[in-house]
C-alpha cells in the first residue's frame, strides 16, 4: 500500500485587492508582527514547507522556524528543529547561492527528469534533487513526500503554486491573511491565476474560521468541502 499523502495547508498574505506583493524591487510586508508569529507557529507544526521556484528566485526567502522555543519543542518531540524545505521547478533554474539552500535543515528540490542531472550538479551537497517525470506533477510530489513520512505540508507560494494546488483539488486547508492595503499596480503578483477550479464559480467553500490578527483578518477555508 502506498503511503498516504500529506495534509496540505496553503498559506498566503494578500492585500484587499488580492495581491501578494507590489511591483517594486523590495518585498511589501503585508502581515504584522502578530501574524508573522502565527505563520511561524504553523511552520513549527508542519513536517515540510514548500515554495515554488519562481518565489525562491524573486524573494530569496529562508523559510525557517524563527522561534528558538518552537525549535526546541520540535526536538523534544523527536523531530528535527526545522521542517523539511521543499521546492519545485520545471526549468531546474535554482541557483546554489539562494538563501533557501544555506539555512535550516534538509532540503528537497523536485524537477523534471531532463533537468535533474544539471540541478544535481548545481546543488551538490546542498539538497536532494528528485526527478518526477517529464513534468513536475503535484500528485507525484505529494506521493514522494508521503513516502518520506511527511504528514503535514505547508505551502507558502507563490501564486502559480497556490493556483495549481487549488485547481487540482489537492489543498486540504487554505489560510488567507488579508491585510488592510490596496496595491492597485498592474504588475503586482496576484494570489491566484486563471484556472478551472473544482465546482466552478458558483461553488462556495466551507469557512472554518474568521478572526482578526492585529489589523489583519485571517480567513481559514476547507477547499475540498462545500458550504452547507
Amino acid at each position: 500500500m502506498p503511503a498516504p499523502r500529506p495534509h496540505v495547508l496553503l498559506s498566503a498574505a494578500v492585500s484587499i485587492d488580492g495581491r501578494l506583493d507590489d511591483a517594486g524591487p523590495e518585498r511589501l510586508l503585508l502581515s504584522n508582527a502578530e501574524d508573522f508569529d502565527r505563520v511561524d507557529r504553523e511552520r513549527a507544526a508542519s513536517d515540510a514547507i514548500l515554495v515554488g521556484g519562481n518565489t525562491l528566485r524573486r524573494d530569496n526567502p529562508r523559510l525557517l522556524v524563527n522561534s528558538a522555543e518552537r525549535r526546541a519543542a520540535r526536538q523534544a518531540a523527536g523531530r528535527p528543529p526545522y521542517p523539511l524545505k521543499v521546492t519545485l521547478s520545471a526549468s531546474g533554474e535554482l541557483p546554489a547561492g539562494l538563501n533557501f539552500w544555506h539555512t535550516g535543515g534538509a532540503k528537497v528540490a523536485y524537477t523534471t527528469d531532463a533537468a535533474a542531472p544539471r540541478l544535481r550538479a548545481e546543488l551538490a551537497g546542498l539538497a536532494e534533487v528528485v526527478g518526477v517525470g517529464p513534468q513536475v506533477g503535484l500528485g507525484a510530489v505529494l506521493d514522494d513526500l508521503g513516502a518520506r513520512g511527511i504528514e503535514r505540508l505547508m505551502v507558502e507560494g507563490g501564486g502559480s503554486v497556490h493556483t495549481q494546488f487549488l485547481a487540482q483539488g489537492l489543498a486540504d486547508e487554505l489560510q488567507l491573511a488579508v491585510a488592510p492595503l490596496l496595491v492597485g499596480q498592474a504588475g503586482a503578483p496576484r494570489f491566484l491565476g486563471t484556472a478551472e477550479f473544482p465546482g466552478g464559480p458558483g461553488r462556495r467553500m466551507r469557512l472554518l474560521e474568521a478572526r482578526t490578527v492585529g489589523d489583519v483578518v485571517l480567513l481559514r477555508y476547507a477547499p475540498k468541502e462545500s458550504a452547507p
